[in-house]
């Protein structure tokens, strides 16, 4: 398939019956169109259940054989995760489907009546009539080893987030019964986990040397060598500590909860993580992608599960559209707009190549010197922020280019170009 809009627009011929969907979690409402947009069948419900789906598939056969159509094109919007079983379904009988915006949805929805009423039937209409117009995209529907990325890689995100959840009330339970510890422990390391699992509160340190201290903490699993002057501080600030000394019994039952949760998750993660690295490794691209000083394993899982397979792309700028790098500009007549990027598609991409981005200046002398060309030109100097969200445009097409020629990150090549670049500003 041409993914050109005129290609789109030629796809849906009078003899092609355009259905758009509205989907919701246990209801979807269908409407069938013509070429030119004429209502074919109003909107009609579809259960989330097979007997649903396999009503919806016999009043497809029925519509069009009613109207003499040759071919079915099925459209909805990407609504969270509920649309996920019906194009499994429509896959299955080889019906074709696309893709629809939900925010050309929303915008479009007042053309037809000038109102701004919002219903499921409504939109199954509007759908429809974008798709006639061409405005639509094909999915890529993920399978195999993309599929585990995406599905683990998700999963990662959701524990590490519990993580940071589980560490936050952790922070707020010392704010309350301890709030000298940060004063000793700047963050959450070993140490810091052993004094909370063996004496969390500062009566449990009163009373105690700080070699009584070391050895309670040695008998935690995994902390070999405490350190004497962290135990020392420790006593000390127990002396003079104004936390709250009501409610003790079921503090330390919530702060031993807590650590073992936290415990719980950070095995779960690094299980999860190796499983993950080892998906990765699995696809052609991972060692060209490795082959970037600076990049990761845990970025590469990252990067893969959000986009598959970069050799799936035709063009870099593809890439760049989805993580919303483009640069969009407002102008009218004699005003001139200041371009900014347009931050639509995958937000978890963009942040990722802008996180990545950050070691890569710091560790790769390439991208570091581009950085500081970008900074410090006398033509249009950019601000840091700028040069490096240039750099993430920058970096994709390099991983792009490398997977798709299957050659290793040559980064003398890269100061080659660099050079060229200077010459010729």
């Amino acid at each position: 398939m041409n993914f050109n809009t005129n290609e789109k627009i030629n796809q849906v011929s009078e003899n092609t019956l355009v259905i758009g969907i509205d989907i919701a979690k246990y209801k979807h409402f269908a409407c069938a169109i013509d070429d030119r947009g004429r209502v074919l069948q109003k909107s009609f419900p579809i259960a989330q259940s097979h007997m649903g789906f396999e009503a919806f598939y016999e009043r497809l056969l029925a519509l069009k054989a009613i109207h003499d159509k040759q071919e079915i094109l099925v459209g909805f919007e990407p609504t969270g995760h509920y649309w996920m079983n019906l194009a499994a379904f429509l896959t299955n009988y080889g019906i074709p489907f696309v893709m629809v915006n939900p925010m050309h949805v929303n915008r479009s929805k007042e053309l037809d009546d000038n109102l701004q009423t919002k219903n499921d039937q409504k939109d199954a209409l509007v759908i429809a009539r974008l798709m006639r117009d061409g405005r639509f995209s094909y999915p890529r529907i993920l399978a195999g080893v993309e599929a585990e990325l995406r599905n683990g890689a998700t999963l990662r995100a959701k524990i590490q987030e519990d993580l940071n959840a589980l560490q936050n009330r952790i922070i707020r339970w010392l704010d309350c019964f301890f709030p000298e510890f940060t004063q000793v422990f700047k963050s959450f390391g070993k140490m810091a986990y052993a004094v909370l699992e063996k004496t969390p509160l500062p009566s449990d340190i009163n009373g105690k040397t700080p070699e009584e201290l070391l050895f309670l903490y040695r008998q935690v699993e995994g902390m070999k060598s405490p350190q004497l002057p962290k135990a020392k501080q420790l006593g000390e600030v127990a002396e003079s500590s104004i936390g709250v000394t009501e409610g003790l019994v079921m503090a330390r039952f919530e702060i031993a909860t807590l650590l073992s949760q936290i415990q719980l998750m950070q095995t779960q993660l690094e299980k999860l993580t190796a499983q993950l690295i080892e998906l990765a490794k699995q696809m052609t691209d991972y060692d060209y992608l490795a082959s970037v000083p600076g990049i990761g394993d845990i970025t590469i899982v990252d990067l893969l599960s959000e986009v598959g397979s970069l050799t799936q792309y035709a063009h870099p700028r593809q890439l760049i559209k989805l993580a919303g790098l483009t640069l969009r500009e407002n102008s009218s007549g004699q005003q001139k707009g200041q371009k900014r990027i347009s931050k639509r598609g995958r937000r978890q991409l963009r942040a990722l190549l802008f996180r990545v981005m950050m070691p890569l200046i710091k560790h790769n002398p390439a991208f570091r010197a581009l950085h500081e060309y970008y900074t410090t030109r006398a033509n249009n100097p950019l601000r840091k922020k700028q040069s490096i969200v240039v750099l993430c445009g920058k970096l994709v097409k390099i991983l792009h280019a490398l997977c798709k020629k299957k050659t290793m990150f040559d980064e003398h090549q890269m100061m080659k170009d660099f050079a060229h670049l200077q010459m010729t500003a």
